[in-house]
């Protein structure tokens, strides 16, 4: 986990044509997206068989990723972040837990710029693995360039899921994922990209990582 200091980010919706200001405070973020074999070592699931251990797990739904999330933080000794209701499945966040948990968009997209200002931290191709580079796969994890802040594979490799809702009014209960995937274009790799679907949504280009909540700022070593 890399600690992330706090500050504030500038978000939009190109789609509602809104912008908006968040303050975020300092929180812990996976270094890379969660692998398939620290998935598997996890859940005890293996959701995608023909991905290499060390590459990012994907086919992942939104709700895979919260319940594994919770299981890491039990193995961990920590508060679980998330509870289910048996009868509506709605999923309730305690924000006071110490838990593993998924990331706002908005800590989403301020660890990926990194203190940096542009659409990306880098060129794409030494940051990036997205469809003009990827040779149509998925790639392990931490072979490119991380950001000025040590976080890898933030643009490209595999699509992250965060807590968010993208529009409820709209969309009901679809859920954000950011970042950009093996499969995508260049364009579509930027840290201000936004997607969304349904939690139960699961592909081949979507996975996740785990971020945690600190009441302080970490130092970094």
């Amino acid at each position: 986990m890399i600690p992330v200091p706090g500050g504030t980010v500038d978000l939009r919706d190109d789609r509602r044509g809104i912008c908006w200001q968040a303050d975020v405070a300092p929180f812990l973020l996976g270094r890379c997206p969660v692998t398939a074999a620290l998935h598997r070592a996890v859940t005890g699931a293996d959701v995608s068989p023909s991905t290499p251990a060390d590459s990012p797990v994907t086919n992942v739904s939104w709700l895979d990723a919260i319940e594994m999330c919770n299981r890491l933080s039990e193995l961990s000794g920590l508060r679980p972040a998330y509870s289910r209701a048996e009868e509506s499945g709605e999923v309730a966040w305690d924000r006071t837990s110490d838990g593993y948990r998924l990331p706002t968009e908005a800590e989403w997209q301020y660890a990926c710029k990194g203190g940096t200002g542009g659409y990306r931290y880098g060129e794409i191709d030494d940051i990036a693995w997205y469809d003009g580079n990827s040779g149509g796969r998925v790639h392990d994890v931490g072979g490119k360039a991380p950001n000025a802040w040590g976080l890898h594979d933030m643009l490209g490799n595999v699509w992250e899921w965060c807590w968010d809702l993208y529009d409820e009014e709209v969309y009901g209960a679809y859920r954000i994922f950011r970042g950009g995937g093996w499969a995508e274009s260049e364009r579509g790799c930027g840290a201000t990209v936004r997607r969304r679907s349904h939690p139960t949504f699961a592909i081949d280009d979507l996975g996740f990582r785990p971020a945690r909540t600190v009441g302080t700022v970490v130092s970094r070593s």
